[in-house]
């Protein structure tokens, strides 16, 4: 009779979050081990420092006095040693330490009698020798953070991008009484208003990223900002799909696009806040009416997926709220705190909803039988990227 051979029972093995954090264990490890002996320390003193100051914000009080907030975004300490203000050493005093560490922020104040209209360079002169020069292209007093500023900008706002928005949805009925191949063509003319609209946002998050410093990689918060709108939009739609067994509604569809259109305003407010603050945009009637036949399209957008829809008029109503009111905010942060960090996130994340939008007006003319490629929708494509196109010279000029 064979004896009959038993199986060894299986090996335990090390815990599997352990198997996960180990090669990061090792990995701080040897950081933490580089750190400590500093391999490089004896050639640090042959080379010099590699210093970078970038001015996040100037601040202009009345009747004298420059405020410069500064972020150093290189890879060692910054001493600023002397200011020059056009072309003249200044006295000044720092906030703090004036010598500003990795990723350090300070203030400098500057008792200096500006001019109001003028031009006026400021120059940081750090310990070391090296420059750090900003521009102040027009001197005008930043406004204090009081009652009427907050009204002054929400007006602005209002003005330019909630009016504007809601003017654009009263084409509903017009959008109703249309043939199906022509409410293709409006939701393809969206489709190019939009993407109009990303380009736009992108190139403003490339501008603002020249104020970004080195450190924060303006490049990077741009790719974040894009894939962080997109990957969050693409779940919610799957998620929708999944309580709604397919095909998404057309007011969902309608409020994906006022979201993109709010995301985008929200950066638009930013850059509008900041230049009336520098003095850099006159708040004239002719420059309202042009953000408003610039903006009045997006309101269009909104509704042409709604063609054969009937929402209510509080349905209408939040539709061009999400979409207007993010202009109000957007002025509120860049009049009175700007940051171009933020900046960039926000018209990043503007574009990266607005592709996502694109994408969803894609899908529904094809689930129509009628892709953007037929030629009706090409046109309608084309032509909303012209009408942004054109009613934009009108806010350039």
């Amino acid at each position: 009779m064979s004896a009959r051979t038993q199986e060894a029972p299986p090996r335990r093995g090390p815990p599997r979050w352990l198997l996960g954090i180990l090669p990061l264990l090792v990995l701080g490890a040897l950081l933490f081990a580089f750190v400590r002996i500093d391999p490089l320390s004896g050639l640090r003193e042959e080379f010099p420092p590699v210093e970078e100051l970038t001015v996040e914000r100037a601040v202009l009080e009345s009747p004298t006095g420059i405020v410069l907030t500064v972020r150093n975004g290189g890879p060692d300490p910054v001493t600023v040693a002397q200011v020059l203000v056009d072309e003249a050493y200044w006295n000044f005093t720092i906030d703090g330490d004036a010598t500003i560490e990795r990723l350090g922020r300070a203030t400098i104040r500057i008792p200096y009698p500006w001019g109001e209209g003028e031009a006026h360079e400021v120059t940081l002169i750090s310990s070391t020798g090296v420059t750090f020069a900003h521009e102040i292209a027009v001197a005008v007093e930043t406004p204090e953070t009081t009652g009427k500023t907050l009204l002054t900008f929400t007006l602005l706002g209002i003005f330019v991008g909630v009016i504007p928005v809601l003017l654009g949805l009263t084409w509903l009925p017009f959008v109703r009484r249309l043939p199906d191949q022509w409410v293709r063509f409006f939701l393809a003319l969206t489709a190019g208003l939009l993407v109009f609209l990303a380009v736009d946002a992108l190139d403003e998050a490339l501008e603002a990223s020249e104020g970004v410093a080195g450190a924060f990689q303006g490049l990077g918060l741009i790719v974040i900002g894009v894939v962080v709108a997109l990957a969050a939009l693409y779940a919610l739609d799957g998620w929708m799909r999944q309580r709604r067994h397919g095909d998404l509604s057309p007011l969902y569809v309608a409020l994906l696009i006022a979201v993109g259109i709010g995301l985008h305003n929200l950066g638009e407010g930013l850059a509008i806040g900041a230049a009336y603050a520098l003095g850099e945009v006159g708040l004239t009637a002719f420059l309202i009416l042009g953000f408003t036949l610039h903006n009045v399209t997006e309101g269009l957008g909104i509704v042409t997926p709604l063609a054969r829809a009937r929402p209510t008029l509080l349905q209408l109503a939040g539709l061009g709220l999400i979409a207007g009111v993010p202009t109000i905010i957007g002025t509120w942060s860049g009049g009175l705190g700007y940051s171009p960090i933020l900046a960039v996130l926000f018209l990043s994340i503007g574009a990266g909803a607005i592709v996502q939008v694109v994408w969803e007006i894609g899908k529904l003319l094809t689930r129509e039988g009628k892709p953007l490629s037929a030629p009706l929708n090409s046109i309608g494509f084309a032509a909303g990227v012209l009408v942004m196109y054109l009613t934009g010279l009108a806010v350039a000029a």
